[in-house]
């Protein structure tokens, strides 16, 4: 058997070192251009933005916690009636709260694109 060697005055490929990705950076495209980021929102600042295009929503959410704490804070002193009344407003409120997110998101939805 015959082994493999290489030919006179051919070197042997030389391994590359490993193609390095920055994570922290976009990738680059060529002839491809991204649009500009608009600035990072926080947390408060967008609840504040969304609290004043629907403000029906976090009334909804209130209502709808403020009813259940308070009924179950009415069962547990064992006032069934109260309780019961209680958790019918609760379900209520949850319903307010949806028809809200859709009219708002529905309101979204038609604004026109400014």
């Amino acid at each position: 058997m015959a082994a493999a060697t290489t030919p006179v005055g051919q070197d042997q490929p030389t391994k590359t070192a490993p193609i390095v990705f920055d994570v922290s950076q976009p990738p680059v495209i060529e002839g491809f251009n991204p649009l500009p980021r608009a600035r990072e929102e926080s947390f408060k600042d967008k609840f504040t933005r969304k609290t004043k295009e629907n403000p029906f929503v976090p009334i909804g959410c209130l209502g709808t916690a403020g009813a259940l704490i308070y009924g179950l804070s009415a069962f547990r002193r064992g006032k069934t009636r109260q309780s019961q009344l209680l958790m019918r407003a609760r379900i209520f409120a949850q319903g307010f709260t949806v028809v809200a997110i859709i009219v708002g998101v529905a309101a979204t939805a038609l604004k026109p694109k400014q």
